[in-house]
């Protein structure tokens, strides 16, 4: 499942695009852009492709994404008001949690680059799915490495 939402880093507005997998919900990918748009979709899904393969894709009514789907070869389908609710939970709560990180840790380069955001989101992303895995943190920490301890 994919969708997207609009959020506020620094002075500008941006796009956070997610890809959930719907059945064990853990998120796939993140990508975040300055535009809302067919050819950021096609990039995001273009990505997603490189390291799962080709699935169905499942999103709500946003033209851009059958349109995406086409150019790549894609079969696409309107997600259940149930699977809209696992998507909406996830973008939601990544979206506020970016949010409140920019609140804090606001970048103070001119052009920021969102570096600081891309960062910080690979975290959450990571601690979020562990979280969904029933991973404990002391088993995290053999992942991470030694540096934690």
């Amino acid at each position: 499942m994919i969708d997207e939402t609009q959020l506020q880093i620094g002075s500008t507005e941006s796009w956070v695009w997610v890809a959930v997998e719907p059945i064990h919900r853990v998120v796939l990918g993140v990508y975040f852009s300055r535009h809302r748009n067919m050819l950021v979709a096609e990039s995001f899904l273009k990505s997603l492709i490189e390291i799962y393969g080709r699935h169905i894709v499942y999103s709500d009514g946003g033209t851009w994404y059958p349109e995406a789907c086409s150019s790549l070869g894609l079969e696409h389908r309107l997600h259940s008001s149930y699977e809209k609710s696992i998507i909406e939970r996830v973008v939601q709560s990544l979206k506020e949690r970016t949010e409140a990180f920019d609140d804090y840790y606001p970048c103070m380069k001119e052009e920021c680059e969102l570096e600081h955001v891309y960062r910080w989101t690979g975290l959450f992303v990571f601690m979020y799915n562990a979280i969904r895995a029933h991973i404990k943190f002391t088993l995290l920490t053999h992942f991470i490495g030694d540096d934690i301890r």
